[in-house]
Formats: C-alpha cells, sequence, structure tokens
C-alpha cells in the first residue's frame, strides 16, 4: 500500500538529490553537487494491460565518466514478489534508456533492509540467469543527526535520516535535533522542511512526537490539515510557557520516566521560556527527571 511515508521515502530525491550522498561515496562515484541529474518518468510498462511504475527514476551525468540511471524505490517491509519486480525494473530501464542502472531501496529498519540488500535471483538448476543486487539505503548507512548545525547547512539530509531512523529507539532524540536546528531557519524554510518531515513520519511511531515538537518551531502550514495549522488557528500561542510545561511532561511519560511530586510541581511553577525549552531538550535524552536539572 502507498502511503505518505512510502511517497516522500522516495520523492525527496526528485528535489533534493544530495540526498544520495551515503551512495555515490559508498560507490565512489563523484558526489550529486557534480552532477547533473535529472528525473525520469517512472513509468516502466511496456504492455499496457500490467502497469508497472519505479518510485522514482534519476538519469546522472557526472562531471567525470559516464552516465548512468538511478531506480529508487521505497521499501518499509519485506514482499515478496519485490524481487522479481525490481529484476525488471533493471533490464527494462536499461534496455530503454542503454545506460546503466543503480537500483537503490530505501529502508526504514534493519530487517528490512538486510533482505533488500538480496541478492534476487532468476536460475535454473544450478544456472544463473540473472542477479538483482540494490543497494541500500537504511540506518546502517544513513548517518544520525548528533548535530542541530547539520540540520542548518543539510536540511535535506536531516529531513531523509529522521525518516530513515524513525524506527530507532534513538528517533526521538534525532528528532528533538533536528527542531532544535530547525529554529536557525526563517519562516518559509522552517515552514518547507517541517511538513515534509511531518508528512514523511505519517505512518511511523514518532508522528505525534514530532507533532509536539513542531511547537518548538514556530510555524504553520495553512490548509495542508499540520499540527502547525491547528494550533494556530485555534488561537494558542505555541511558545507560552504553559504548552512548554505540557510537552515536558508529555516527552517524560511517553518515556516511562518516573517524576516525584516535587519536580513536577518545579516543571509546572516554571514560566521563563529559555529554562523550560532547556529542559525540554533534555526531556529528550534523560534517563531520570533528574537529569533535566542537572547544572551545565
Amino acid at each position: 500500500m502507498v502511503t505518505s511515508t512510502h511517497e516522500t521515502s522516495h520523492r525527496i530525491f526528485q528535489d533534493h538529490p544530495e540526498v544520495l550522498t551515503p551512495a555515490f561515496k559508498a560507490l565512489g562515484l563523484p558526489p550529486p553537487a557534480k552532477a547533473i541529474i535529472e528525473a525520469l518518468t517512472p513509468d516502466a510498462t511496456e504492455v499496457k494491460p500490467l502497469e508497472r511504475r519505479v518510485d522514482t527514476v534519476l538519469k546522472v551525468e557526472p562531471s567525470e565518466g559516464d552516465g548512468f540511471l538511478i531506480a529508487i524505490e521505497a521499501q518499509t517491509a519485506r514482499a515478496p514478489d519485490k524481487g522479481s519486480s525490481w529484476s525488471y525494473y533493471v533490464a527494462y530501464l536499461h534496455a530503454k534508456f542503454r545506460l546503466p542502472v543503480l537500483l537503490v531501496a530505501v529502508c526504514r529498519n534493519r530487517p528490512t533492509a538486510s533482505w533488500a540488500a538480496g541478492p534476487f535471483e532468476s536460475r535454473v538448476g544450478t544456472w544463473t540467469t540473472q542477479v538483482t543486487r540494490p543497494f541500500v539505503l537504511g540506518p546502517d548507512n544513513v548517518p544520525e543527526i548528533t548535530d542541530e548545525s547539520v540540520v542548518a547547512r543539510e536540511p535535506a539530509m536531516a529531513t531523509f535520516s529522521a525518516i530513515v531512523h524513525s524506527e530507532s529507539e534513538n528517533a526521538p532524540a534525532i528528532l528533538g535535533m533536528v527542531a532544535r536546528g530547525m529554529r536557525s531557519f526563517d519562516k518559509a524554510t522552517a515552514k518547507y522542511w517541517c511538513e515534509w518531515l511531518e508528512v514523511g513520519l505519517e505512518n511511523t511511531p514518532v508522528r505525534e512526537t514530532w507533532r509536539e515538537l513542531e511547537k518548538m518551531v514556530g510555524t504553520y502550514f495553512p490548509g495542508r490539515g499540520t499540527l502547525f495549522e491547528e494550533t494556530y488557528l485555534d488561537g494558542k500561542a505555541a511558545g507560552k510557557a504553559e504548552d512548554r510545561v505540557a510537552l515536558i511532561l508529555r516527552v517524560l511519560e511517553k518515556r516511562g520516566i518516573d517524576f516525584p511530586r516535587d519536580l513536577r510541581d518545579r516543571i509546572t511553577s516554571c514560566t521563563d521560556l529559555d529554562t523550560l525549552t532547556l529542559w525540554f531538550d533534555r526531556s529528550l535524552t534523560a534517563t531520570t527527571a533528574e537529569d533535566l536539572f542537572v547544572e551545565e
């Protein structure tokens, strides 16, 4: 089933091919910045009654070396027939465009990534006619965001990383880092990337975590039904102290961290926005409630 997460996981390459950097580095190819990259039709249908469609197809013309195609498939779980479909895509695109094809599978969890790496073989007895080996972008080779300055420098990679690691135990901390990094953006830029991420996380366990974090960024997206719109159109001020107190308590509760009555009172009685922001940031990685109040 095609979902928002599925669509975002591959469409981001059409608008921001720099997200391919990990794949290019692993293959020893020039980075995307030095190549001309063009999106092609993903239609791989040869006979009309049976429609076959690759998620995203890019034509790459490096500054040095020969051109090639990249067929990108977003895969959220194992699929019994996907191996044969991928083999068809590679063979069809190679025959149609007379260019070699790199098949890239984008996966959000390690079991799916391990399966997607193949190889997928067509064989009779001991004789192998065709072998398909996708290149996998997943939790093992897409770096986690651990520095908010990376978000400011590479927002596309930060957004893509957050989606790829959305099933990781570190996902809340990664999203917190992304939210903090987005505070340096102007309103239009923050709007653009926050919406990409909210849509991309729609079918993931941490979508609600991101919806809470969005309040800290301070923009909204009219007409899209995102949390920003709900918050602002309801007349709520996301920066108010009571909102930040609620965010801190909710994060602690969601992460299963107990907090005594005296610590709860300390949080709820605070009205300083900077202090509450600091405590919220710490709540994303804290192991005990006391960690919120540790002196730097």
